[in-house]
């Protein structure tokens, strides 16, 4: 027999549920955007996957547009936390690389919305902060005066995310899984050589189309 009357559930109670659904769809969605594309990604599909009714996500994101946004916001946050003030461009570069291992529907996901970006609707930003804070580096010695900061970077992004964009050309040629922890360690040593070496290395300009031998 019953005990007596149901009791309501206690205030702490109900806002660790509320942010167990929050994440649970913040999760779910991104995988789904990751899968799909913003475009093609279905609301029932991502409540399906968080376990949750389709109407919560008008409730705690007001919709599809929303926990987009909200995605990009709580990547926005992570970010600030990996670039840190102060710390090296390797341990930057670093830091980058194991988010993107951990957080490969991250990775997807920014790629999947850089292919569909047209450049005509882009300005040149010379004074992009990535930009300008590898400038900086380059004063302090990081990166060698004969190179492009802005080319630096674009190398530097594309190296970060190959793990999760080119699988097949990691394990064809490192011979490695590259979800595995082996490949990030791996990775992560070699990347911070790398980087180490662009403060260090360097014979002059190169014109364009010429070869360096």
């Amino acid at each position: 027999m019953p005990n007596g009357p149901r009791r309501s559930p206690a205030p702490a109670d109900r806002r660790r549920d509320a942010d167990r659904t929050r994440r649970a769809l913040l999760d779910a969605a991104l995988a789904e955007f990751a899968a799909n594309g913003f475009e093609g990604a279905r609301v029932s599909e991502i409540a399906e996957r968080a376990g949750v009714s389709k109407q919560l996500v008008s409730y705690y994101f007001g919709g599809k547009e929303g926990l987009y946004e909200a995605i990009l916001q709580r990547w926005y946050e992570l970010e600030e936390r990996i670039a840190e003030p102060g710390i090296s461009l390797d341990e930057l570069v670093w830091r980058y690389l194991e988010v993107g291992h951990e957080h490969p529907e991250l990775v997807r996901l920014f790629m999947r919305e850089s292919l569909n970006q047209d450049p005509t609707a882009f300005e040149y930003e010379p004074a992009a902060p990535e930009v300008l804070d590898l400038r900086a580096r380059q004063t302090a010695g990081e990166i060698a005066p004969e190179l492009d900061p802005a080319f630096v970077l674009l190398c530097l992004q594309a190296i970060v995310v190959s793990g999760t964009i080119q699988p097949g050309d990691v394990k064809r040629f490192l011979g490695m899984d590259p979800r595995s922890q082996e490949y990030l360690e791996y990775a992560g040593t070699q990347l911070r050589l790398l980087v180490r070496r662009l403060g260090t290395a360097g014979t002059g300009p190169i014109e364009p189309g010429a070869h360096q031998t």
